[in-house]
């Protein structure tokens, strides 16, 4: 049985290589260091399917020294330790060191992790790692200080087109039957930039199809595959990424964009839940008192989809949304529980004036508790001026007012009140 299409097309050489331009491109950083034989640690981080480990591998045929290989799912402390003592029994003095490459990196514990430090820092590995995750939350800042960090992009139209063209002439296999590719526009959607996907389409396809001539149309790549076409993985790093789009969108007033990001999360099966309790953050933290309005339908969205279910639900949730893109805007709120914060653990606990403070018995009465009180509602238009911060915090600005529209009205009754502690 011969191998898959995918690993029959696995590039040998840079040349073969497709895609990462601004890593092993002329001049790129990636291929002076191969091409110097000069290879420092260094960690991979991209999507699945861009060609992490396919790299590695050209970097240690065209350095030529020896190769090991670790899976982080299977391989444990006492395996790191085992390599570690083969490249130091195999490598030979002023000769470039052997390289230990691991696969999802990002799987390996703490303890595993530290069990590679020692070697790195002498350098009796070279360590080649490559992560779906975001190395700064998944690798240990000591090995991550010690390795350089490349980010890999996912392929884009035309190189994927390129690997089309290169796998139909160029494999042994495929080159045997007549291929006539007359659409490519299911398969690229369907491969989301993954290599390995898209030539695992490809295979498929083909094979689905007997006898010499082969057609391949949007309608026949869909007819084949029934799983869902979209990269979305609700605890990787592209969840954190759409999430973020989602609420810039909402914040930067582009219902459209906002409405994208969230068929995204809709599609890739993302918690109903989930997506409601962003809307509600983000009616408070960006909309906030320039619509006070947004927060009341953001909580009617959510309490819509809690009672109706999938997929009805995505309707509240999508007037929910264009109403706070399409909202005027302010963080004041937001910010001004973060200033507070900031000043409660900066003061730490300050005295409650007395006057502030109950006098529900007669010794409390004594010491002056409650003593000056002004109640406002025994004032005109229900204010008084007198002091409610604590004594080493009197005049205290915290909230600072956007002049929205909706949020000026707050502002100018406060200015009325306060006078000069609120002019900006």
């Amino acid at each position: 049985m011969s191998k898959p299409l995918a690993e029959r097309m696995r590039p040998q050489s840079l040349d073969q290589y497709i895609g990462q331009r601004h890593l092993v491109g002329e001049g790129a950083v990636l291929r002076k260091m191969i091409e110097a034989k000069s290879i420092p640690s260094f960690i991979l981080w991209g999507p699945p399917g861009v060609g992490k480990t396919t790299l590695a591998q050209i970097v240690a045929h065209a350095v030529e020294v020896p190769f090991y290989t670790l899976s982080a799912v299977t391989s444990g402390v006492k395996d790191v330790r085992d390599v570690i003592h083969k490249a130091e029994s195999n490598r030979f003095f002023s000769t470039a060191s052997p390289i230990l490459f691991i696969d999802e990196i990002h799987r390996f514990s703490k303890s595993q992790q530290d069990s590679l430090l020692g070697a790195v820092e002498k350098g009796t590995i070279t360590l080649i790692g490559a992560t779906t995750e975001n190395p700064s939350f998944e690798v240990i800042r000591p090995l991550l200080s010690r390795c350089q960090l490349y980010v890999l992009q996912p392929l884009d139209k035309d190189d994927l087109q390129t690997l089309i063209q290169r796998a139909l002439t160029e494999d042994v296999e495929l080159s045997k039957r007549n291929v006539d590719m007359r659409e490519t526009g299911a398969m690229m959607r369907y491969s989301g930039g993954d290599a390995r996907k898209l030539l695992n389409i490809l295979e498929l396809v083909v094979e689905a199809q007997p006898g010499h001539d082969v057609v391949i149309t949007d309608e026949t790549v869909v007819s084949l595959l029934h799983q869902n076409p979209l990269a979305y993985d609700k605890e990787g790093e592209m969840h954190y990424d759409i999430v973020s789009a989602f609420i810039k969108s909402i914040r930067g007033s582009d219902p459209d964009a906002a409405l994208y990001w969230m068929a995204r999360m809709i599609e890739g099966g993302e918690d109903p839940a989930f997506i409601a309790r962003r809307i509600v953050i983000s009616a408070s933290e960006d909309i906030g008192l320039a619509n006070p309005n947004a927060l009341l339908l953001a909580n009617a969205a959510f309490d819509a989809v809690m009672k109706i279910g999938w997929p009805e639900g995505r309707i509240p949730l999508a007037e929910a949304v264009v109403y706070l893109a399409t909202s005027p805007k302010s963080n004041s709120a937001y910010n001004g529980i973060n200033t507070a914060l900031g000043v409660v653990k900066e003061t730490g606990n300050l005295p409650v004036p007395l006057h502030l403070r109950n006098a529900p018995t007669k010794l409390m009465s004594q010491l002056g508790y409650a003593d000056g009180y002004k109640y406002s509602h025994d004032y005109p238009g229900h204010f008084v001026q007198q002091q409610f911060m604590p004594d080493d915090l009197s005049g205290c600005r915290i909230w600072h007012p956007q002049h929205s529209p909706a949020e000026e009205k707050l502002y100018q009754n406060m200015l009325g009140c306060w006078g000069e502690r609120y002019k900006e």
